[in-house]
C-alpha cells in the first residue's frame, strides 16, 4: 500500500514538474510579442500571457496546432480571414485561423482595444493584473466563473507581472533621458511639462492619458477600436493631430471599417472589399475620387444613424465630415440633429450631437483630468 502511495506521488510530482516546464516554455517562446503588444495597444504582458497560457493549454491545444489560435477568439461578423470549426460552448463553433502564432498575439490586442465593452479595462492602470482579470470576466471573455482567479494564479506563480513592468521600463527608456512619462491624475501643463496642481493653464486641455516628451501628448481614446488619437501641444498654443489604427477591418459604432492611406485606389479598394465604387463612395459621405487624397477612414459598410455617445466636442481643425468619420455616423443625419449645413466651420470645443436631443439622455461633462496611462 506504501509503495502505490508513493508510485501516486512520484507520478504527480513528475506530471507537475513537466506541466511547469511546458509553460515556462511558453512564457520563454512568447514574452517578447506579450510586451511588444502591451507597448503597442496597452494590453499588459501579464494578462496576455496569462490568458494564452489558459486559453491555449500551453500552445498544446487542438485549436491552437489547428489554427494558431492562441486565445480562442470566434469568428466574429467581421472576420475575413481563414476559419476553423471547433467544439466549445457548443459544438462546430467558428474560429479564427491565424498564419503565425505572432498574428494571434496581435489580433488578441487589437480585439480587446477595438470594442467598447472593454474600453473600461484600458483606464485601468496597465499593473493591476487583477482589475483586468476580473475585468476581462465581467465583460464576458470567458463564462468560466473561476477564470480571474485562474489567471492571476498563473501571474502569480510564474511572475508574469515582471513582463508588464519591463514592457513600461522599455517604454519610459524611450522616451529618452530628457523627457518625462507620466502617471497618475495630471491637472496642469506648463511649458512642456505636466505637474500634478489644481488646474488648467493656457489653453491645453488634458482630456486622455498624458505623456511628456518634451512637448505634451494629450491622448483621447476614440470610439469602439479607431485606436487612439494623439494630440501634441507645445509651448504654444498650435496643436498637431495623428491618429493611429488596426491593420484590416475593425469597428466604429458597430459599422466596418478600414484606415486607408493617401494614393490608394478607390476603385481596387471596392473591389476588395466587393463593393461598386459608387457604394463605398456614398458609405464614406465622398463625392467622385479616384485616388485617396490623404489618409482617411474608410467604411466599408453603412455608416449608423446615431452615435454610440450624445454628443462629440470639437477638436482644432475638425469638420464635420471628419466627426461623421470618426464617431461612425451618417453625415446627413449629423447635420440634420445640429441643424447644419455641409461644410459650416465648426469651433474648437463645440458640441455636436450625435443623436436627436431627445435621444440624449443627459449630457456628460468633459472630463478635464488626465486619466493614467494605459501604454
Amino acid at each position: 500500500m506504501k509503495k502505490m502511495i508513493l508510485f501516486v506521488c512520484v507520478m504527480f510530482t513528475l506530471a507537475a514538474h513537466a506541466q511547469k516546464q511546458k509553460i515556462e516554455s511558453y512564457i520563454n517562446t512568447y514574452k517578447e510579442i506579450a510586451i511588444t503588444e502591451m507597448m503597442r495597444t496597452g494590453v499588459p504582458a501579464s494578462i496576455t500571457l496569462a490568458q494564452g497560457i489558459l486559453e491555449s493549454q500551453s500552445g498544446e491545444s487542438d485549436l491552437v496546432k489547428g489554427s494558431n489560435n492562441h486565445f480562442g477568439i470566434k469568428c466574429k461578423t467581421e472576420w475575413t480571414g481563414e476559419k476553423m470549426y471547433h467544439d466549445d460552448d457548443a459544438k462546430g463553433e467558428c474560429f479564427r485561423v491565424y498564419p503565425s502564432a505572432d498574428e494571434s498575439f496581435r489580433d488578441h490586442s487589437d480585439f480587446l482595444k477595438t470594442r467598447a465593452h472593454y474600453a473600461f479595462l484600458f483606464k485601468l492602470d496597465p499593473t493591476d493584473y487583477e482589475g483586468w482579470a476580473k475585468g476581462l470576466k465581467k465583460a464576458g471573455y470567458a463564462t468560466n466563473p473561476a477564470y480571474p482567479q485562474k489567471l492571476m494564479k498563473l501571474i502569480n506563480e510564474y511572475q508574469l507581472q515582471q513582463y508588464s513592468l519591463l514592457a513600461i521600463a522599455r517604454q519610459n527608456d524611450a522616451v529618452g533621458k530628457d523627457e518625462v512619462l507620466v502617471r497618475g491624475e495630471v491637472k496642469e501643463v506648463k511649458e512642456g511639462k505636466a505637474v500634478k496642481e489644481d488646474k488648467v493653464v493656457g489653453d491645453v486641455e488634458v482630456i486622455g492619458d498624458v505623456k511628456v516628451v518634451g512637448e505634451v501628448k494629450i491622448v483621447d481614446e476614440v470610439m469602439e477600436g479607431s485606436g487612439e488619437r494623439v494630440e501634441t501641444a507645445g509651448l504654444g498654443n498650435a496643436a498637431q493631430k495623428t491618429v493611429a489604427y488596426p491593420a484590416g477591418i475593425f469597428t466604429i459604432n458597430h459599422s466596418k471599417v478600414i484606415y486607408a492611406v493617401a494614393g490608394t485606389s478607390l476603385l481596387a479598394l471596392a473591389n476588395q472589399y466587393d463593393l461598386p465604387l459608387g457604394k463605398l463612395l456614398e458609405y464614406n459621405d465622398l463625392a467622385e475620387m479616384d485616388i485617396l487624397d490623404k489618409d482617411r477612414l474608410m467604411f466599408v459598410e453603412k455608416k449608423q444613424k446615431k452615435g454610440a455617445v450624445d454628443f462629440h466636442t470639437v477638436s482644432s481643425g475638425e469638420s464635420l465630415h471628419d466627426i461623421s468619420q470618426q464617431e461612425g455616423i451618417r453625415l446627413e443625419n449629423l447635420l440634420e440633429y445640429n441643424n447644419l449645413r455641409k461644410g459650416t466651420t465648426l469651433s474648437t470645443g463645440e458640441k455636436i450631437y450625435l443623436r436627436t436631443i431627445t435621444q440624449a439622455v443627459v449630457e456628460k461633462p468633459v472630463v478635464k483630468n488626465a486619466k493614467k496611462i494605459t501604454s
